[in-house]
Parts: structure tokens; C-alpha cells; sequence
């Protein structure tokens, strides 16, 4: 039997399912994403036009979310349909060992899953980015607010005389143009013991990591008992000043954008922000796991379709595996997400809460094809 010839037929058979699998995943979830923004069409000047603008943006994302799944249920039609035909049942009395079709589903696999990380990580983001800013052309320029005083991000640096110093700063919104309003800056020393507050009306970013504010109002609290207490405080107002600080437009933009769909580069730049200013990063450690696991569930996804290919059409028609299928994949969804949340909870290691699911996945695919290459 020549390998490479059913190499070329199967990928091929089995990429062409996937990929139509897909588009009808994306079809369907396009029609539900635009039904939800249908609620807001007609608010603040938003049109249809917009919104539809808004879905096709969102596509690349769930793109990602779904080829692990468009992977499984396209490799078990193009499997199935092999075996209904009795082609597959040829190709093993042919020759064709059970780890020879583990290697053959393999290489249309890592296409797959290249195809993933190539979504994830340049299209995705870039869709979202482009998305922010939208939204933010139909909501007059402001980018985004967590909440109604706007964003808090905590922030440690140097002051002017060099001492070390905490800094909690609180963004009312932040702008499409990289651009800041209404800044707040609580600065304290490292006993916690307020320095200084200065508010600034606007702000605007002067790369690497500067940032010019405008209309600034600064209050010192100067402490001469040695006990950090104030005795005297100074108010200063200036036209404009230099804030130096490690945040940046990027790492602000990580907390307007959702981690799952953020770069795997941008969840570690903002993983380490967060842990050299001493805060809890559990929530962007698992993202940026999923981010480097999460493609290879492709592969995982198309070892347990592959014993589909051994049941013959007694054990069930075409439809029926189909329908195993969807359950399977919305089965391994829920798990994703869920252990995501459980390991969060538990404070579980990043790298285990991530790679649970595929590895659960992994091991039913084992044990699956061993049941059916014993039957």
C-alpha cells in the first residue's frame, strides 16, 4: 500500500470536512452575535451597518474557539463517510495499522493546528483592537470604562528623589489614540503612607514609557516627624508635566480586551507586570497557558475522532456520529472553561488548570482506540 497516496486522500477528505464544518459554525454563530447586538441598534445613532461591522470583527475569535471542535466533527464525517463506503475497511486489510492512521490523521492535524495559533495570535487580537476602536469611533473616541470612576491599575516606580515609591492610579477613560482623561495618581511610600495626589485633565502617551499629562494639580504631603505623618501640605499646579511609568498603552489595553483574546505575547508582558508589582495574576497565568495549549487540542480532538472510523454502519449511521460528535465537542468546551474557573478558585498551577481538559480528552481517545482495535 503506498502511504503517501491515502496520506494525500484522507488529509485532504478530512481538511475539506473541517473547513466546511467551520464556516457552518461560523454561520450560525454570526447570526447569534448579531441577533444580540440588535438590542442596541438604534441607541446613540448605532445602525445595523455597524453592528454587522462588529460581528464580522468577532469572526477570527470564534474562529479559534471553534476549530478544535470543527476539527473533531469534520474528521468524523470524513471518517465515517470512509467507513459507510467500506474504504477504510479496505485500507486495513490492506495494511493500515491503527498507529499508521494515528500518523496519516496527524499531518492535516498540525495544519490545523498552525492555523490556530496563526488565528490567535496575529488576527484575532488585531480584529479585537480594531473592534475597540469601533466602538470607539460610534462612542465619540472613549475606548472603554471597568467601572463607573474608570480603570485602576497599580503602578511602582521611583520618585524625583529617587526613593521607591507605590503608585494607584485611576484612568476616568481611556482614548483610541492612546490618549488618557481625567488621571488620578495616589502615590505612597513603601511603609503605604501617602506621598502626594495629582489629577490630571488629559494625558497622552510619549514612548518608551512617558507619559505627558496636561492641566495637572499636584498635592504634597510633606512629613518632617519621621513618623510619615503629614505636617504641612503643598499644592502645585503646572500646565503640563512627565509621568514616567511602565504602563503603557498595550498593558492598559490588556484590561479593556478579554484574555482569550489577547496574544500569548501580551498576556506574558502583562503576567509580568503584575507579578513584579506583587499582585495576583492567576486569571492571566491561565489565559496565556490556554493561549500556548489550547491549539494542540486540534490533535486531541482528531485522535478521538479517529475511532469513529471502526465502527461500521451497524454500530450507527453517519448522522448518529455526528451527533456523538456535537455532544463530545460541546462536552469538552464546558470542561475548558470549567476548569479554567475551578482552577482559579482552587489556585491551582496555571499550566494544570490549562492542560486538564486536553488531557482528560487524551486519555479517552487512548482508551478508545484500544477498545475498538481489540473489537
Amino acid at each position: 500500500m503506498k502511504i503517501l497516496i491515502v496520506q494525500r486522500y484522507l488529509g485532504r477528505e478530512i481538511l475539506v470536512a473541517v473547513f466546511f464544518v467551520l464556516l457552518a459554525f461560523l454561520g450560525l454563530f454570526a447570526f447569534f452575535d448579531l441577533i444580540n447586538e440588535l438590542s442596541e441598534v438604534g441607541k446613540n445613532g448605532y445602525r445595523i451597518g455597524q453592528a454587522a461591522i462588529i460581528v464580522l470583527l468577532g469572526l477570527p475569535g470564534r474562529a479559534y474557539e471553534l476549530l478544535p471542535i470543527a476539527a473533531l466533527i469534520g474528521t468524523i464525517y470524513a471518517l465515517a463517510q470512509l467507513a459507510s463506503h467500506s474504504e477504510f475497511t479496505i485500507l486495513r486489510v490492506a495494511g493500515l495499522s491503527t498507529a499508521h492512521a494515528a500518523r496519516i490523521v496527524l499531518v492535516p492535524g498540525l495544519v490545523l493546528v498552525a492555523l490556530t495559533y496563526f488565528i490567535g495570535e496575529l488576527v484575532t487580537p488585531r480584529a479585537e483592537a480594531e473592534t475597540q476602536r469601533f466602538r470607539a469611533t460610534i462612542a465619540r473616541g472613549t475606548l472603554s470604562q471597568a467601572f463607573k470612576s474608570g480603570l485602576w491599575v497599580k503602578d511602582s516606580g521611583t520618585a524625583p528623589d529617587h526613593t521607591a515609591v507605590v503608585r494607584f492610579v485611576n484612568i476616568g477613560e481611556v482614548k483610541s489614540n492612546n490618549s488618557l482623561s481625567r488621571v488620578r495618581i495616589y502615590e505612597f511610600d513603601t511603609t503605604l503612607h501617602l506621598r502626594s495626589l495629582s489629577f490630571a485633565a488629559s494625558g497622552e502617551y510619549l514612548p518608551p514609557q512617558t507619559w505627558r499629562l496636561h492641566n495637572v494639580t499636584e498635592t504634597h504631603f510633606i512629613a518632617d516627624n519621621g513618623q510619615g505623618l503629614p505636617e504641612r501640605i503643598e499644592v502645585t499646579q503646572l500646565d503640563e508635566t512627565l509621568w514616567h511609568s511602565e504602563l503603557t498603552p498595550d498593558i492598559l489595553g490588556v484590561l479593556l480586551v478579554p484574555p482569550d483574546r489577547m496574544a500569548a505575547t501580551e498576556l506574558g508582558n502583562y503576567v509580568r507586570h503584575l507579578e513584579e508589582n506583587r499582585q495576583v495574576a492567576n486569571r492571566y497565568q491561565i489565559a496565556y497557558w490556554k493561549k500556548l495549549i489550547y491549539p494542540f487540542a486540534v490533535l486531541v480532538m482528531m485522535a478521538l475522532a479517529l475511532p469513529f472510523a471502526y465502527l461500521q454502519a451497524r454500530a450507527g449511521g453517519i448522522s448518529l456520529k455526528i451527533f456523538s460528535g456535537i455532544m463530545i465537542g460541546i462536552g469538552f468546551y464546558l470542561l475548558n472553561s470549567l476548569f479554567s474557573h475551578v482552577g482559579l478558585l482552587n489556585t491551582w498551577p496555571p499550566v494544570l488548570a490549562a492542560s486538564l481538559p486536553s488531557l482528560v480528552a487524551l486519555a479517552a481517545a487512548v482508551v478508545a482506540l484500544r477498545y475498538v482495535e481489540r473489537h
